[in-house]
């Protein structure tokens, strides 16, 4: 039965081009929102651009721009990258839309006439890297975690000057968060999996169990005037992570009652560092404005290179487009899937890559195409035969489709990966037992015909798995097989017994051209 499926990603910031961190997790949802599509379901998919806050407004500065043209220019950059990675999205939102400014001035009016919202002054300390309000526990020799300063004594990051910890006292308007701990506690012991993995959920509950009764979060800034103003006081605009959370309901149409077509969401996928942002704060605002939470938060792990965290602020080199231009769009989303857990941290290497590419691409799913439709088309006259009858192959692809069913429904795409390519490695061995070319060679005409429909079949049921990490290159094989309708709008019966007989194939050029020896790592 087909059931609506909303997912999410968190809306990148505004301050810098697209790198492998951001193509991750992009990549890792849009591989759910396509195996989520095979399923049968309804998408909605859903992206964006973070727009607002202090730090775009010196990123423009240093670019000698103002913010909208920075903002403008930097939404087309991220767009051109995702459409290079095949990313399927529905929506781009952007927080400067009006459709966004329009959906945060309706909830804050309805949390505000709960009398969740009060003006107040705030004094502490603010890291203007995160944008966000830190307290003393949340910092490391009074640095932020996550914008180390340790080169300087005043506070100042040395690769990114403007970020520094400092003390700020302002008027604001506070959000009344701590009236919420009991009930958000009350949620998590109910839902455990509301966080993914485990280990952020318990790390979640014990931040939460420490708010007091009358802990109050800072959500205006005043003297900051690229940002939504505050509804009713021009004065403060809306502290930028207040209403960059609320990107996930804008893109719905909330206010208005369609909104309830897709809301709540199914699925936010977040980085490691923004958890307890989607998942305390962002279903305390919800349940403040008496909205349903989302279903489930996903925090994937952290990209590493040489052992640290993957990011510019740490010296890495790599640009995102040198990573695609290694072995094309499709290589590096089935690289980044397989080799880093998505509930987990992983490491990046050119190596590995390199690795991957030669024996899972090239020798692996490559070869196979290849040699199935070259061998169909040689010795079959490039028709699929009428040959239905279960093979060991078959049973194999059964077993292994179950499996990677059980996988991708818990979001665990590297394991959805390793199943596929186990399906892979059956299917050229298979090739190496029945030995197609000596079965025509003694005009041995119906164990050929067995077994190159089984290895057709096989392909195709490959295809569909591998598609939510290969898109482009599952479409050509395909087209190849015969089949007439796109491989985005395949079904669940496509996978389990494809039709092939009669179909007619065509050879491709290779998918992955093999590395040359001595071309591999750098």
């Amino acid at each position: 039965m087909s059931e609506r499926f909303y997912l999410t990603t968190a809306i990148d910031y505004s301050n810098g081009e697209p790198h492998i961190g951001h193509a991750f997790e992009k990549i890792g949802a849009d591989a759910i929102a396509r195996y989520r599509r095979l399923r049968g379901d309804r998408v909605r998919f859903v992206i964006g651009m973070d727009e607002h806050g202090q730090n775009v407004v010196q990123a423009a500065e240093r670019a000698g721009v103002e913010p909208v043209a920075w903002v403008d220019r930097l939404a087309t950059t991220f767009q051109q990258a995702w459409r290079h990675l095949a990313i399927s999205y529905d929506d781009f939102i952007r927080t400067t839309q009006p459709r966004h400014r329009r959906t945060v001035e309706a909830l804050l009016r309805r949390i505000q006439a709960q009398g969740y919202i009060s003006p107040g002054t705030y004094a502490g300390y603010y890291c203007v890297g995160c944008e966000a309000f830190k307290l003393d526990k949340d910092l490391e020799d009074g640095r932020c975690p996550l914008h180390p300063t340790r080169d300087l004594e005043d506070g100042r990051c040395p690769l990114h000057p403007t970020r520094q910890i400092k003390w700020l006292e302002e008027p604001n308007y506070f959000f009344a968060l701590g009236r919420f701990r009991d009930v958000l506690l009350r949620h998590y012991d109910e839902h455990p999996d509301f966080v993914q993995p485990a280990s952020k959920l318990h790390e979640l509950r014990n931040v939460v169990a420490g708010w007091s009764d009358d802990y109050r979060l800072s959500i205006s800034r005043a003297r900051v005037p690229w940002g939504i103003p505050w509804p009713d006081d021009p004065a403060h605009t809306v502290y930028v992570w207040f209403d960059a959370l609320i990107n996930y309901l804008s893109a719905t149409g909330y206010p208005d009652p369609s909104y309830r077509e897709w809301w709540p969401a199914n699925l936010h996928i977040i980085g490691p560092d923004i958890v307890r942002f989607h998942a305390a704060i962002w279903p305390a605002m919800l349940l403040a404005a008496g909205l349903d939470l989302p279903r489930q938060v996903w925090c994937h792990g952290w990209i590493n290179w040489g052992g640290a965290r993957f990011s510019k602020s740490a010296g890495v080199a790599v640009t995102l487009d040198e990573a695609i231009s290694r072995h094309g769009p499709d290589a590096l989303r089935y690289f980044l899937l397989r080799e880093i857990p998505w509930n987990a941290d992983g490491d990046f290497a050119w190596e590995r890559f390199d690795a991957r590419y030669q024996a899972d691409l090239a020798n692996g799913y490559g070869n196979l195409a290849s040699r199935v439709l070259a061998m169909t088309t040689r010795y079959l006259d490039a028709t699929v035969p009428d040959a239905a009858e279960s093979t060991a192959l078959d049973r194999a692809g059964d077993e292994i489709i179950a499996e990677y069913r059980q996988m991708m429904d818990r979001h665990l795409l590297h394991e959805g990966a390793r199943l596929a390519w186990t399906l892979v490695d059956r299917a050229n061995a298979f090739v190496e037992e029945t030995a197609p070319w000596n079965l025509a060679k003694q005009q041995q005409t119906e164990p050929l015909r067995s077994a190159l429909a089984a290895l057709c079949r096989a392909l195709a049921r490959i295809s569909l798995l591998a598609s939510p990490y290969l898109p482009q290159k599952t479409e050509a094989v395909w087209a190849a097989l015969g089949f007439p309708t796109p491989l985005s709008q395949a079904t669940w019966a496509d996978l389990d017994r494809p039709a092939m007989a009669g179909r007619r194939v065509r050879q491709l050029t290779p998918l992955f051209p093999k590395l040359k020896t001595g071309s591999v790592s750098s």
